[in-house]
């Protein structure tokens, strides 16, 4: 239990830095809600899911949280948001990285997930683009929307900006510790069991682990694809699917609870449609 406690701390201790970030860019665009601002809100949709799937290629999970934030304040499209999410590796580098001989590897999983990334996340804009254009005023509304109960003192960017990431802060510390728990509980011995080995089943099992929003399920995939108990296109499926905390902090900040299962469902059936269709090519 005292493991259990020090990694979630130490896991989360890790969002601060984004989670501050995100804040401070949403209380800027509170303050200043000038032309410029509002241009450029306007066309970053058009490059958006190219920089959020070469910033979700970065170690860790940092960048899914602070895309969370910037599209429950609509600051990002859902396109860009969803390439984070599928690009997001959380753990999976650093333990790659770790692993003598697995360099080769680690670049085609990167380079794969990229290509998926930009890919859906540019079909998903075009699909919503009539139904989601990025404005000031919507962002504007969001964004009070977001601090309506938060207490918030907006005399200043600044302090305000640590107000909001201390209190979302304690949810995801709290969060994440009930997830550690639950996940000790279970054991990897039968999460590995129920990855379904060596059938065309394991993409769905794979991407649905990947969904569990912490660290641990980044860990346990990578550790069975090392040691053989799942293929190539099934650690796909789960890290395309996973985005790490950036999902804890989606259900807490954007409250269209509806637009958060489209989202999740969404990045489910990308991941698994894409783990099914490297195993039908072959690629490994």
């Amino acid at each position: 239990m005292k493991d259990i406690i020090l990694d979630t701390i130490f896991d989360s201790l890790k969002m601060l830095p984004f989670l501050f970030l995100s804040y401070l860019i949403i209380e800027y665009i509170e303050k200043k809600s000038s032309k410029k601002i509002q241009k450029l809100l306007s066309n970053s949709g058009k490059f958006g899911p190219i920089i959020g799937s070469l910033l979700g290629c970065l170690p860790q999970c940092g960048f899914s949280v602070t895309a969370s934030n910037l599209y429950a304040c609509r600051v990002i499209s859902i396109g860009t948001l969803i390439s984070v999410f599928l690009t997001t590796s959380d753990e999976a580098i650093p333990v790659l990285i770790s692993n003598p001989g697995s360099i080769g590897v680690l670049l085609k999983i990167i380079l794969i997930k990229l290509v998926i990334g930009i890919i859906f996340g540019f079909i998903i804009d075009y699909i919503l683009r009539k139904k989601e254009k990025v404005d000031t005023k919507e962002v504007t509304e969001h964004i009070h929307h977001m601090c309506e109960n938060c207490d918030c003192d907006h005399s200043g960017v600044f302090k305000s900006a640590i107000k909001h990431t201390i209190n979302i802060f304690l949810f995801i510390l709290i969060a994440s510790f009930i997830l550690n728990v639950v996940i000790w509980a279970i054991g990897d011995e039968m999460l590995s069991k129920i990855l379904m080995s060596g059938t065309i089943l394991q993409p769905f099992i794979a991407s649905l682990i990947g969904l569990i929003p912490n660290c641990a399920s980044s860990v346990l995939l990578t550790e069975l694809y090392l040691s053989g108990n799942i293929s190539f296109a099934s650690i796909i499926a789960g890290l395309s699917s996973g985005s790490g905390i950036g999902l804890i902090v989606l259900l807490k900040e954007n409250k269209n609870l509806k637009e958060n299962l489209k989202i999740l469902l969404s990045v489910y059936i990308i991941g698994t449609f894409t783990g099914l269709l490297i195993e039908l090519i072959g690629i490994i």
